[in-house]
């Protein structure tokens, strides 16, 4: 929430009435669901009813939570034995009091706020809008697609003082409903994705649809929408004037004109902006829903004001959304496209231009379900016919009841299943061979199991890691140690890359005695592993207190603030919690600061149930020479404040300050513990002992094609690639999307084949990368090293100017991991 409010300024803003209790409680946070509630002193439970569930029958459990104020209906019936401290706020609605308080909590943010709405293609709009703008601004975003009712107002409540932009999404299914939406979100721009079929029903007609959505638009400034879209174009010109509309097109006329030129595996898409200033942005997309929905992004960010350039280093870390259309190689030589999420007219009408974009395969094969909330079933299955046979597809196999309707027209070549599992069953993979799969269905029917069944389980390209060599580099730091310190292994950031589950098992084997974790999700995966050795959190949130108790992990404790928080979750839920403190000595990253030492003290009296069992610091440059005088003074800073903090308890916790870098280079400091990281994977930083471990990990991959090219003939994206000489380079199944870095390119990375170096030529492309392999007796199929035991991290790391760290975590998760003991 922006500003928290006393239960006296809620009863103001719904109209409500203070049934019982303190009118001065203060609320930070709004929980609707009985389960995982954080901080339970600071939150108001909303009792909302719905269609099979009433939030009043929970009051009991919540407040066992240690939830201590509540807005309920006016008539709710107050339990005499219930606590008369306890605040219960009555309202004629709760719902609609949600809303107002969300209403409030907007009109409390500055920014400004982007409204999504349309039928397809708003989360992915949203998501792809937050993460450019997120270049340049504090981006507040929708969880997921939340854009309900209920979704809707739990978004606002997660816009913070700090956020610059919000990016909220509207979804409605009925009329009414989008008034509620726009009275809360006031959006200052607007974005119309599309208008399909999705929740027809709820609706007389296609027009009253469209103009129910436009609703959310009434007090924009600006408008955006794809003119070419004439429905929505139309409707709009009628009912907004022409400075609130910012419409977009493929064709000359719109304020902002776009033309899309589509490559192999990216696209490029020049703008001719108002003032007739041309831009072009590369994009790497080459399918009509994606290229839709990265122009609205674009449009938006550049009415905010964004620079093209900065839209663009956006755009170049766009993310995949999950659950969104992805095409995935199959079993047999097949490829699946996952259309999983999407069950609409206007979306099978997309999936089915992506499909049409891929390489040509034997067959094109339709998985579809039911189609819900379409309103006229005749009408669109009709239609969906017609689509079938525009698209040539040679066989549709069906679930459902409803789509019936289709099969009856489609002769042999479709087949009906009422439900998935009879899909499930009938299923064998032997009869798909080198066919394109479209695969798309309601979320209800689970068609996730059906890819899965059709997926390809193996990538070409390969992480091996040895377990015994990292047993050796583990055993080699021990013998640096005495034999009473122990060692906490870092496991986040997925091991380094090789694969945090395994790798923690292999270290439980060897008794390591701690692992570290960046975030509680982490730790909870370990957990669900079957991992029992103790793990530290390094960036726990508030969020994850429930997590952290329930998994038994410790989280690092930073700030008097943090420390507070946590210590009045655990005193509202009677239990304890073990933790470890963080101090600044230089880092200047987290962690508690000298002058917080005095608070930290009290924070320490006030709340005994937290056990600090370390306390620790971070050293900013351990490795390098130049820094030894100020890594001494951080070393003596962090002594002076560990032993103040343990002059006040009556126990020890532990004392660790050393990384892979500091065990080498301050054994003297060694303390209670060290932090075993980058080293126990085979890089020793400072140089003194890289003789000394063994490299754990080889990243390998094949030749694709290899193709024999004559002096200056051009390889590559922007030609980039010139031979030299007459010539043979080979295609190897690897890029930037597994991890191999683009500035690689050109010469500045090599692999190796049968023991001879190959340098990149060209530029690396997203799933490939070309190699000059003159001169080296080479075939297609043959295996080639990326890097491993005669493939320096280092090297190829000064190459591009970064460091080993960045190479092993940036490995991608498409990338399959192997593991062996040699």
């Amino acid at each position: 929430m922006i500003q928290p409010l006393t239960a006296h300024q809620i009863c103001e803003i719904i109209n409500g009435q203070v049934l019982s209790g303190n009118q001065d409680a203060l609320i930070h946070q709004v929980a609707i669901d009985s389960r995982n509630i954080l901080q339970p002193y600071a939150t108001l439970f909303i009792a909302l009813k719905g269609a099979k569930f009433d939030g009043h029958d929970f009051i009991p459990t919540v407040i066992e939570a240690g939830i201590r104020c509540f807005l309920v209906k006016k008539d709710f019936k107050l339990n005499p034995g219930i606590d008369s401290e306890i605040v219960f706020i009555g309202a004629d609605d709760t719902l609609k009091a949600l809303q107002q308080i969300a209403a409030y909590q907007r009109s409390l943010f500055d920014g400004p706020l982007v409204g999504i709405t349309g039928s397809n293609g708003k989360t992915i709009v949203k998501e792809w809008l937050g993460q450019v703008l997120s270049q340049q601004y504090a981006v507040a975003k929708s969880p997921k697609s939340y854009n309900s009712q209920v979704g809707v107002p739990l978004s606002i409540f997660g816009i913070s003082p700090y956020h610059q932009v919000a990016v909220l999404e509207a979804g409605i299914s009925q009329t009414a409903e989008m008034q509620k939406l726009a009275a809360m979100l006031k959006p200052n721009l607007g974005i119309f994705t599309n208008i399909g079929t999705a929740h027809e029903e709820g609706f007389e007609s296609m027009e009253q649809k469209l103009s129910e959505k436009a609703k959310l638009f009434e007090n924009c400034q600006l408008i955006i929408y794809r003119k070419d879209h004439q429905s929505i174009h139309q409707y709009l010109k009628s009912q907004f004037s022409d400075e609130k509309l910012v419409g977009w097109s493929d064709y000359p006329g719109a304020d902002y004109t776009f033309s899309v030129k589509k490559e192999q595996e990216r696209s490029k898409i020049l703008l001719l902006k108002p003032d007739m200033s041309i831009f072009t942005f590369l994009v790497p997309f080459t399918d009509e829903a994606s290229l839709e929905n990265v122009r609205h992004a674009i449009t938006a960010a550049l009415v905010l004001e964004m620079d093209p350039k900065m839209i663009q280093e956006g755009l170049d870390h766009l993310k995949a959304v999950d659950m969104r259309l992805t095409l995935k190689p199959g079993v047999n030589a097949c490829l699946i496209i996952d259309d999983t999420y999407n069950n609409d007219l206007a979306g099978l009408r997309l999936a089915l231009d992506f499909m049409a974009a891929q390489r040509q395969k034997k067959r094109k094969i339709l998985i579809i379900s039911d189609l819900l909330q379409i309103g006229n079933n005749e009408a669109v299955y009709q239609e969906v016919a017609r689509l079938v046979d525009f698209h040539e597809i040679d066989k549709i196999i069906a679930v459902g009841s409803e789509i019936e309707i289709l099969i009856k027209n489609l002769g042999s070549k479709g087949i009906l299943f009422k439900n998935t599992d009879s899909l499930l069953k009938a299923i064998d993979t032997r009869d798909f061979e080198n066919d394109l799969i479209l695969v798309t269905g309601a979320r209800k029917f689970g068609f996730e199991s059906i890819v899965d069944i059709l997926q390809q389980r193996i990538h070409g390209t390969t992480l091996e890691i040895n377990l015994n060599s990292l047993t050796h580099n583990y055993n080699f730091y021990k013998t640096k140690l005495l034999p009473m310190t122990k060692v906490m292994v870092m496991v986040k950031a997925f091991a380094y890359g090789g694969g945090a589950a395994e790798i923690a098992n292999h270290l439980q084997q060897l008794k390591a005695d701690y692992l570290a974790v960046a975030y509680t999700d982490e730790g909870v995966a370990l957990r669900n592993e079957g991992i029992k050795l103790p793990i530290m959190v390094l960036n726990p949130v508030q969020e994850s207190f429930f997590q952290l108790e329930k998994f038994n992990l410790e989280p690092v404790v930073y700030s008097p603030q943090f420390f507070e928080q946590l210590g009045k979750y655990c005193k509202s839920q009677g239990s304890g919690m073990k933790i470890h403190l963080d101090l600044d000595t230089g880092m200047h990253r987290l962690g508690f600061e000298p002058k917080h030492l005095k608070r930290l003290e009290e924070l320490i009296h006030e709340f005994p149930d937290l056990k600090i069992e370390s306390v620790y610091t971070h050293l900013a440059g351990a490795d390098e020479e130049e820094h030894h005088n100020f890594t001494l003074h951080q070393l003596e800073t962090f002594l002076m404040m560990s032993q103040k903090l343990s002059d006040k308890l009556n126990y020890s916790p532990l004392r660790h300050a050393l990384n892979s870098a500091g065990i080498v280079r301050f054994p003297e400091y060694q303390m209670d513990m060290v932090r075993l990281g980058i080293g126990l994977y085979g890089v020793e930083v400072s140089g003194k002992y890289d003789a000394h471990l063994r490299s754990i990990s080889t990243l390998k991959t094949t030749i694709s094609q290899i193709k024999r090219l004559d002096l200056g003939d051009t390889i590559g994206y922007g030609r980039k690639g010139v031979m030299k000489t007459d010539g043979q380079i080979a295609t190897i199944a690897i890029g930037y999307a597994d991890g191999y870095d683009r500035r690689f390119s050109n010469g500045k990375g090599f692999v190796e084949i049968h023991g001879q170096k190959a340098p990149v030529i060209g530029n690396v492309c997203m799933d490939m990368t070309m190699i000059d392999i003159t001169g080296i007796d080479a075939k297609e199929g043959d295996e080639v090293i990326i890097y491993g035991p005669g493939i320096s991290l280092k090297e190829l790391a000064n190459r591009i100017g970064t460091i080993p760290y960045e190479l092993l975590t940036n490995i991608s998760s498409r990338v399959k991991r192997v593991y062996y003991l040699d």
